[in-house]
């Protein structure tokens, strides 16, 4: 689909700057999965240093943005403008499902095997040697490649994209809705969930594994990537290559992973986090903060092992260092009340008649 940047300004209510009416566009993404036909979005000005490297054609945003040549279109609401533009390129695909079996518009490679209780919904396209077991349910537009194998009572939603020799297990939901919503009238509505995901070849995905969809664009598993079961990736994540995830890690939206991460069992990860490439996070640590490549971090919050370490010899040290404070308070207050009794005792004494009668005389000799 094709639509021109004048219609586009008038779908989104917006005003065109900077711009030709005329110039094509093709499509519609997110900053960082956009380039050259693409219209894009910053719903901050302070981001427009973002667009320096982009090769889009347009960007929706709030206000003019100076010293930028792109094609602007300046709108009051650049997230509700972006979904109607998204959704003008990538309108809403039907639910509808065949009642049984597979759609008749729906293409399969002549080698690949489908089981008779599966359902496959209009526009899928199954490749070679892919076989798709029982109770399996693949939602319309969904392209699966070749030598793949689709496990019992998996949902693929609408849109999926498979590589080549992915595997998933029993129970796993791929492209469900993110968890967006935003707040109107004190009523939480939920946000723009346009997007899609793409799994890359030879990934495998574990048991009851749940990846949701992109807000706009794509939530992203790369090449050889392995998923253990139980795990939770959020919307507009970008999983890196020959990432290990291990059960039970939850990983919160937009988050990105480099190359040969591995994430340790019940990791969480906050959200709009990076990770760098061969990055280790152990077991049930919380990740906060973006990690350089190439260390292991432990704990909660999580830090470079070297650092947690320290904190950990600390901590195994909290009792006996708490006996120690206890007994110099206990000296400590010994030694106040000796000093209090020694100060009472002496102005005690200065004050007796022996004591007075002396300093008289004193006075008196003087």
């Amino acid at each position: 689909m094709k639509k021109r940047l004048s219609s586009l300004a008038i779908l989104a209510e917006g005003k065109l700057i900077n711009g030709d009416g005329d110039t094509v566009c093709h499509g519609a993404f997110p900053l960082g999965e956009e380039t050259s036909g693409h219209v894009t979005m910053i719903d901050d000005p302070r981001r427009a240093a973002d667009l320096n490297d982009s090769k889009a054609t347009a960007v929706v945003c709030s206000e003019p943005l100076m010293n930028l040549s792109m094609a602007q279109i300046v709108v009051k609401d650049p997230r509700d403008a972006f979904t109607k533009i998204v959704a003008c390129f990538r309108p809403p695909v039907s639910l509808d499902l065949p009642g049984w079996g597979i759609d008749p518009s729906a293409t399969l490679a002549d080698s690949a095997r489908v089981h008779p209780s599966a359902i496959i919904g209009a526009g899928v396209t199954i490749g070679q040697r892919t076989r798709i077991m029982p109770g399996v349910v693949v939602m319309p537009h969904t392209q699966i490649g070749d030598d793949c194998v689709i496990h019992s009572n998996v949902t693929l939603y609408e849109n999926t994209q498979i590589g080549d020799r992915v595997t998933i297990h029993a129970g796993t939901i791929i492209g469900a809705n993110g968890f967006g919503y935003r707040q109107e009238a004190g009523r939480h509505v939920p946000t723009a969930q346009l997007g899609y995901v793409q799994i890359d070849a030879d990934v495998e995905i574990g048991a009851s594994v749940t990846i949701d969809r992109g807000t706009y664009g794509t939530t992203r598993i790369g090449e050889g990537t392995k998923i253990d079961n139980q795990v939770m990736i959020a919307h507009n994540c970008k999983i890196g290559r020959h990432n290990l995830i291990c059960s039970q890690v939850g990983i919160a939206g937009s988050c990105t992973t480099g190359d040969y991460v591995i994430l340790a069992g019940q990791v969480g990860l906050k959200d709009h986090i990076t990770l760098g490439d061969q990055t280790i996070v152990g077991a049930q640590a919380g990740v906060m903060d973006d990690c350089e490549g190439n260390q292991v971090y432990l704990g909660s919050p999580a830090t470079p092992q070297r650092e947690q370490m320290q904190i950990m010899a600390v901590e195994r040290k909290l009792p006996e260092m708490r006996r120690e404070i206890k007994n110099l308070r206990r000296d400590i207050d010994r030694m106040i009340k000796q000093s209090d009794e020694a100060s009472a005792a002496s102005m005690s004494a200065a004050k007796s008649p022996e004591s007075i009668s002396i300093q008289c005389h004193n006075k008196r000799a003087a």
